[in-house]
């Protein structure tokens, strides 16, 4: 890497992480999960690590109408400090991060609308104390094509920036620092089979930087663009229902270089979920400082809760109102989450809403009759649980299990399953503490 690249990091993450930690890291993991249990994760991960956690939420999960979690940005940020209080992680650890800030739920609408939508939810997030913001205009709304030419993306980006800024001084918080960006993956991963990916084109990612620069100072918000710390593009790494895109440096190595010319600027990198370790340490030496991770997290969180239920079934018997057998009927039920995103016969459609990469299930989890059924299921497991049963149905943590380093216990499971997805982004990022290390012990 080079010295310039290397500088920009440097700044771009001392911008992002302020006094809150005591050298500067190489990156920086960007959860972006509402579950407790993840979030819980992520947040022992960083007490463990002596590191600040990034803790983003996505404009369909949390908006100022309340999103599929019918949380606002305010609610959220007390749910986060709640779960940090129970860790005892003192909450000015915690960056608070919006991903994908702007129409995209409301796109159905008719621009001008959706947009009002996007400027409450922004001036929401800012006067919660969300210290990092995501700009992402580049969706068509209602009548407009679906990716927008750059200039209209930074137009509204700038328009959104300056609500943000209003919003920081109408409440007194700090002024953000933003993320923008033009070739923006979508929200949760793609929707179709990958094949091949096309890398960001350098002068692509130069020309975002110069609309936006531009869309900025005719706004007036050129103190904004001051503070933005990172672009989006894509490296050439994403997910589907059913494979994984792994990066290839060789491939980014003209984009990687583009950073030389941008100046304290980082690339946020989208969709890194399932991407192994040395794919992670990669995209960070390649200046991909700001790794986005959430679907991977809950599918891990999923894939323990079905084999607890699975050792529910050996230990006690099937129930009719198995874990498993909950979810299918909650998504039969209300299908909006997935039937647009798993196409096929009624069989794979069926294997997709349990076990895709994508994790659509995770909409559901905060259903209350999903929440009462993984109590249930904790419940019934409520002791030690066998070490054979744990190394047959939860092979990704029965080495942990038969290390002592977990504890052979239905929540410890589960925390430990999303610390396995997590750990390597820790790796990837940390600058030292190379033997960080999470016990599960509840």
């Amino acid at each position: 890497m080079s010295a310039s690249i290397e500088h920009n990091r440097a700044k771009a993450l001392a911008q992002l992480i302020g006094d809150r930690a005591s050298s500067t890291p190489r990156g920086i993991a960007s959860v972006c999960s509402a579950h407790p249990l993840a979030i819980g994760a992520a947040l022992q991960r960083g007490f463990a690590e002596d590191m600040p956690v990034l803790i983003e939420a996505t404009c369909n999960q949390v908006n100022h109408e309340g999103g599929y979690t019918g949380m606002t940005p305010a609610d959220f940020r007390r749910f986060v400090e709640g779960i940090a209080g129970n860790i005892g992680l003192p909450v000015s650890r915690i960056i608070f991060g919006g991903d994908h800030l702007g129409p995209n739920p409301w796109r159905a609408l008719p621009a001008e609308e959706a947009l009002q939508k996007a400027e409450a939810m922004v001036a929401a997030y800012v006067e919660a104390g969300f210290e990092k913001i995501h700009l992402d205009t580049s969706m068509g709304c209602a009548g407009e094509p679906a990716a927008l030419p750059d200039e209209l993306t930074a137009a509204r980006a700038a328009r959104l920036a300056g609500v943000a800024e209003d919003a920081a001084a109408r409440s007194g918080r700090r002024p953000p620092v933003y993320v923008i960006g033009t070739e923006v993956p979508p929200p949760g991963g793609a929707t179709h089979a990958l094949d091949t990916l096309e890398v960001t084109r350098p002068d692509a990612a130069r020309q975002t930087l110069a609309v936006h620069a531009a869309a900025f100072a005719k706004a007036g918000v050129e103190a904004a663009l001051e503070r933005v710390i990172g672009i989006v593009v894509q490296p050439g790494v994403e997910f589907g229902n059913e494979n994984v895109a792994i990066y290839r440096p060789k491939r980014a190595q003209e984009l990687s270089g583009a950073l030389t010319h941008m100046p304290g600027l980082v690339f946020e990198a989208h969709s890194t979920d399932y991407q192994p370790a040395e794919a992670l340490s990669a995209l960070v030496d390649d200046g991909f400082a700001i790794l986005k991770v959430g679907p991977g997290l809950t599918f891990a969180l999923r894939e323990a809760l079905y084999g607890l239920d699975a050792i529910a079934a050996i230990l006690d018997g099937p129930q009719p109102d198995s874990l498993t057998a909950t979810m299918e009927m909650l998504m039969l039920e209300n299908p909006g989450h997935w039937a647009s995103h798993y196409p096929g016969s009624p069989a794979e459609q069926q294997l997709q809403r349990h076990y895709s990469y994508s994790d659509r299930i995770r909409y559901y989890w905060p259903d209350p009759r999903a929440e009462k059924a993984v109590d249930r299921l904790f419940a019934r497991l409520d002791r030690d649980i066998p070490e054979t049963l744990i190394s047959q149905h939860l092979g990704r943590i029965y080495p942990l299990v038969a290390a002592g380093k977990v504890a052979p216990r239905s929540r410890a499971l589960c925390l430990a399953a999303i610390d396995a997805a997590l750990a390597p982004y820790y790796t990837a990022t940390r600058a030292g503490n190379p033997d960080g290390e999470t016990k599960w012990h509840r």
